[in-house]
């Protein structure tokens, strides 16, 4: 599995796995990141983050390689700013998000599709996540919003009350849309069959990648499926339990103290002592 480094693709999550508390990179981690690239190694993120929401974290790390996003709706290329993929959600999205609001009030959220954000209700949580992605959505109704390239649809409410939504999804039965919680706060509409596991085996198609070894890294539910999907499944020491009992590896340090320079430190001794 691990005797080329040059044929090894590693996919960090990144709020809590690649981004400490503090939404930064440690210094410990970049240098492995670098340490990792300059062997020949290859680093990417694979991301819930739209393209505008991506920009302010484009400085902090020079990734060469695809980016997986949308949790799993689209892979874009940067270096050619070039959508590679994209699983847009079916037109029925609209209905079935009237219906949530309808049955869910307290909830808030926001369409993302491939050209911007349209948050169509706008409580605190869904403030605060505007705040942490730095953009400047557009606020329209939800019948307002744009048919067609909506890629996934984000509902954000107290923690409290995501077992709600939950629950209201699951009695419904919708069809062509899953959902997914992707933090304590959120709870995501994404196509159905779509997630970062199903954009990994999309990855995995790309020309020039089919005989690599991946590796994904992450701590959420939402991580849990690229885990699956991976070579090698790994979560940071801060992950969710329901993450940890399907990583393959379960690492000493967190987000906080280099959970991901820990994982490229394995690797990378795996490829020099041609491990399987």
């Amino acid at each position: 599995m691990f005797e080329d480094i040059t044929k090894v693709v590693l996919l960090s999550d990144m709020d809590g796995t690649l981004l400490n508390s503090q939404k930064r990179i440690t210094d410990e981690d970049r240098r492995a990141i670098e340490h990792f690239t300059a062997l020949g190694g290859h680093f990417t993120v694979a991301t819930g983050r739209t393209l505008q929401s991506f920009e302010q974290y484009r400085s902090l790390i020079e990734l060469r390689s695809p980016i997986i996003m949308y949790n799993g709706g689209a892979i874009y290329d940067y270096d050619k700013e070039e959508m590679l993929y994209v699983k847009p959600l079916p037109d029925e999205a609209k209905s079935i998000a009237s219906e949530i609001l309808e049955g869910i009030p307290e909830a808030g959220g926001e369409v993302l599709t491939t050209t911007g954000t349209y948050v169509f209700r706008n409580n605190d949580y869904q403030k605060l996540h505007t705040r942490l992605c730095g953009i400047i959505p557009e606020y329209e109704e939800l019948s307002d919003i744009p048919d067609g390239g909506w890629l996934k649809v984000l509902f954000a409410m107290a923690p409290e009350d995501i077992p709600h939504i939950e629950l209201f999804v699951r009695q419904k039965k919708y069809r062509g849309v899953s959902f997914v919680k992707s933090a304590e706060i959120f709870c995501e509409m994404l196509p159905a069959g779509v997630s970062k596991g199903s954009a990994l085996a999309e990855y995995r198609r790309l020309p020039g990648k089919e005989d690599f070894t991946f590796v994904a890294v992450g701590d959420f539910d939402n991580d849990i499926e690229m885990l699956r999907e991976a070579d090698l499944g790994a979560c940071p020491a801060n992950s969710e339990d329901s993450v940890k009992a399907e990583a393959d590896l379960v690492l000493r340090n967190s987000c906080e103290d280099g959970a991901v320079a820990e994982l490229i430190g394995y690797i990378i001794d795996k490829c020099e002592n041609k491990g399987s």
